[in-house]
């Protein structure tokens, strides 16, 4: 029997992601998962700014992006294929582009050759968690040819969980009744229109279009009240000829159904078990973000079991992983439903006074900023949890290029490290020293070169930040005199 610190059940995005962090953290770290290699379909197709900055902690981001897609337009069409709105976001501060479409198996290699930098984890694949057992101290892993323990178990193990389902937690929520079916092509020669993604808008048949990296697109269809849905998926040239899209365009991988969930976990925490990624919550798809709450629930997550294990916390500090994470979730849940009703309504009256409504105002400035604040991934904020209420506390700072010590063009993170840190306006003891813009660079500073740095502090009425290794703010305050 063999004792690690934290055991991973899952190695989809989400384990692979925890597998990195834990392994950065130094912390002995055993992966477990089913599969024998890595997951063939390509599910989530997008990513964000946020998400990438997590990555780029663990020194992949910019390995990762170079097969990405970004800047790419985004259309709501009518039936006739005519835009009705073509939506545009702009970033939040973190350094990448605000939407980035993703080839996942391709992404999920580049995570996994990552985890083998650290000889602290152990990764054992194509091994089923055949339970688990909790003891006072330690939690039990029950494996095919072995039993192995851990201090404490992050479960991402999937929608369909069989440790929530040992645990007994309630998967509140709902499932929708009708049925998708997920259509991946390899791109053989390009059509109008194949570099960007779009929402048909059709209440015959909705439908969505979307180009992903390494020479693939993606197309999803509902399967409709009177048809087959194993007949559909063994017709799909019948629906990408809707499209004007034949053999000589793309050669189909692979057609498969799914449905759409919209439910969360009862409870995140049992004991020494967390849940995370699909495991606490299955994100309906219309805003690519059920990957990416998976990346953020391990990134808050990681940092504070390795502070419990090295006795720098307490253990009821691990009670705010939920408290912090849950709220964002149901907030991006509900902005995701609400793009999916704005897509897939199917009374022709609606939708046609849906369709002059969006093109009356679509150009407006002020229209397009409601938009993205309505129906975009909504900013993370913590108001409770592992924080010292204040001005900034629970937000999560920009990350701006700015000059280092020596005067070289770095992004922010990279400057500020891993752990925690200070950030001021003014020289204070151990903490890094905000320059404005044109300031001469010098050993314990960084220069802030657009100000974007400056203005953010100045917005919260913060002169002096205390950053959590996860980048978001544990207590702000003003200049004491």
């Amino acid at each position: 029997m063999s004792h690690y610190d934290v055991a991973v059940v899952g190695y989809g995005p989400t384990g692979v992601t925890a597998a990195n962090l834990l392994g950065a953290l130094g912390l002995r770290t055993l992966v477990v998962e089913r599969d024998p290699d890595i997951y063939a379909r390509a599910r989530a197709i997008s990513t964000d700014e946020e998400v990438v900055r997590v990555w780029q902690r663990i020194g992949l981001a910019d390995e990762l992006t170079r097969d990405m897609l970004a800047d790419r337009p985004i259309s709501f069409v009518d039936h006739s294929g005519r835009s009705f709105y073509d939506a545009a976001f702009t970033s939040r501060g973190h350094g990448y582009p605000p939407q980035l479409f993703i080839y996942q198996p391709a992404l999920e290699a580049t995570l996994r050759q990552g985890v083998k930098r650290h000889p602290n984890v152990t990764v054992r694949l194509n091994t089923a968690c055949q339970g688990i057992r909790q003891r006072p101290d330690a939690v039990e892993l029950e494996l095919p040819d072995s039993t192995e323990t851990a201090r404490y178990v992050i479960a991402a193990d999937g929608g369909s969980s069989p440790i929530r389902g040992q645990l007994g937690i309630r998967f509140d929520g709902r499932t929708y009744e009708d049925r998708w079916v997920v259509v991946d092509t390899v791109v053989k020669r390009d059509w109008p229109g194949c570099d960007r993604l779009r929402f048909h808008c059709d209440p015959a048949r909705p439908a969505v279009d979307c180009p992903t990296p390494l020479g693939h697109h993606r197309w999803e269809f509902p399967v409709l009240p009177t048809e087959n849905e194993q007949q559909l998926t063994e017709d799909v040239w019948r629906l990408l000829a809707r499209y004007g899209i034949t053999d000589d365009h793309v050669d189909i991988l692979r057609a498969v159904g799914y449905s759409h969930h919209v439910r969360v976990a009862e409870r995140w925490r049992v004991g020494r078990v967390f849940l995370a990624g699909d495991a606490a919550h299955a994100m309906p798809p219309w805003i690519g973000q059920g990957m990416a709450a998976g990346v953020r629930d391990v990134a808050n997550l990681c940092w504070k079991l390795a502070g419990v294990l090295n006795g720098e916390f307490s253990d009821s500090v691990l009670d705010s992983y939920e408290a912090e994470r849950k709220p964002h979730v149901r907030a991006t849940m509900n902005r995701a439903v609400l793009v999916g009703r704005l897509i897939t309504e199917r009374r022709p009256a609606i939708t046609k006074a849906r369709d002059v409504f969006f093109r009356s105002l679509g150009h407006r400035a002020w229209f397009k900023q409601l938009m993205i604040k309505r129906s975009w991934v909504p900013e993370a904020h913590y108001r409770q949890g592992f924080l010292i209420r204040s001005r900034a506390a629970g937000h999560k700072i920009p990350q701006p290029w700015v000059l280092d010590a020596a005067g070289a063009r770095r992004r922010l993170d990279d400057v500020v490290g891993p752990g925690w840190a200070v950030l001021s306006r003014h020289d204070e003891p151990d903490a890094i020293t905000v320059l404005p813009p044109g300031s001469a660079a010098r050993p314990g500073c960084v220069v802030d070169i657009a100000g974007t740095l400056i203005a953010w502090l100045a917005r919260h009425r913060a002169e002096t930040i205390t950053l959590r290794p996860d980048g978001f703010v544990h207590s702000s305050r003003k200049r004491i005199p």
